[in-house]
């Protein structure tokens, strides 16, 4: 079987540096925000050129501390809106509900997964106060269009980049585009801990300072709490074992695009929908998704050939359970994302041969 995801052998490499890490952090007795959780923040800063890096508990946590953040600096309020893609993984649009504002649900593009300005103009009201711009899969979105956008209409416009790390739009990398952005490590990402984790970054120094405080039970000092804060600090553990892995990332980002490149040269079936990609540096990765109507028997098809693969996501936001107040919306584009999509596996290890058997058979299916 071609795993899709084998996170052991993946990390392997890495665990005589772990395990330095762990003897080390054991031994300084710093178990929750201590010089690892510093260092790896202003590497991570340094690395997307922003001057501010907040590390927080994971990837929800972020979207919603920049939010619960921006309401406190009197920039949003409750029940303003925020546009956000109808086809993004359900934790971007749970961070904006829990925040107490309202997710409108915008169709994306068909070919990038991504908004487009002009869709989302059309969802502009009064009341519209933020946009959230999901980077899904890896594709940077269409920054220049969106913040010529929200420039126009005098908006907030944050980054869920929580699975583009090193990504960049025209020489930027993700996490300086925005007025701010939210970062995930869980363990599946092109830079992933051994554990949950996030990151927010910001050129805002107010903003940083509010989300410090917030994340730690909106202390200001011990046991002194400013605000109605929450408890969502980067585990120190997880920040050095990310201290290991975050000067390799260049790397494991080009490592995928070259399996990305090599499916997009090979693949010929014409059921099947690639990727799209024109800038070598905009897309990391974090999948590689297919589109056909025949989703499911190509799926079972790879399955006994030996090649595992994973939908994502096999149910949309507006038609989960939790917001079963959306089921009768209408969303085509995305309903028929989701009915169509699958990931390959496009882990940075995947051999020469994995990569040839997939192809071959992806080619042969009718």
């Amino acid at each position: 079987m071609i795993k899709f995801l084998d996170l052991k052998l993946l990390n392997q490499d890495y665990e005589p540096a772990f395990k330095q890490k762990f003897d080390s952090f054991l031994q300084s007795g710093y178990y929750i925000q201590g010089q690892e959780t510093k260092i790896f923040e202003n590497a991570f800063a340094s690395y997307c050129n922003i001057s501010q890096a907040v590390g927080v508990g994971n990837g929800l946590d972020a979207i919603r501390l920049i939010f619960e953040a921006y309401k406190i600096m009197g920039h949003l309020s409750q029940g303003d809106e925020v546009v956000v893609p109808a086809n993004t993984y359900i934790a971007s649009i749970l961070a904006i509900s829990q925040a107490g504002l309202k997710p409108v649900l915008v169709e994306p593009d068909i070919n990038t997964y991504n908004l487009k300005a002009d869709t989302v103009e059309k969802y502009i009201t009064r009341k519209t106060k933020a946009v959230l711009a999901v980077h899904l899969y890896g594709l940077v979105s269409d920054w220049e269009a969106l913040s010529a956008l929200t420039n126009k209409h005098n908006l907030l416009l944050i980054e869920d980049a929580a699975q583009a790390h090193g990504a960049q739009y025209q020489g930027q990398k993700t996490g300086r585009l925005g007025h701010a952005a939210a970062f995930s490590f869980y363990p599946t990402k092109n830079l992933g801990a051994l554990g949950d984790g996030g990151m927010v970054t910001t050129n805002d120094p107010v903003l940083a300072d509010t989300i410090r405080l917030l994340k730690n039970y909106g202390q200001k000092q011990k046991y002194v709490s400013r605000y109605k804060g929450f408890n969502s600090r980067l585990d120190e553990i997880q920040a050095a074992f990310l201290n290991v892995k975050l000067p390799y990332l260049d790397s494991i980002n080009q490592k995928r695009r070259a399996l990305a490149l090599k499916y997009i040269q090979n693949i010929d079936n014409k059921q099947i929908t690639l990727p799209y990609y024109t800038h070598e540096d905009s897309h990391v990765f974090h999948q590689f998704v297919v589109r056909t109507p025949k989703r499911d028997r190509l799926k079972k098809y790879l399955a006994a050939q030996g090649i595992e693969t994973i939908i994502h996501y096999p149910v949309p936001p507006h038609k989960q359970e939790a917001y079963s107040e959306w089921h009768d919306i209408s969303l085509p584009v995305t309903e028929k994302i989701h009915k169509e999509i699958l990931s390959l596996p496009i882990r940075e290890n995947l051999t020469t041969q994995e990569q040839d058997y997939i192809i071959e058979k992806i080619n042969r299916f009718e």
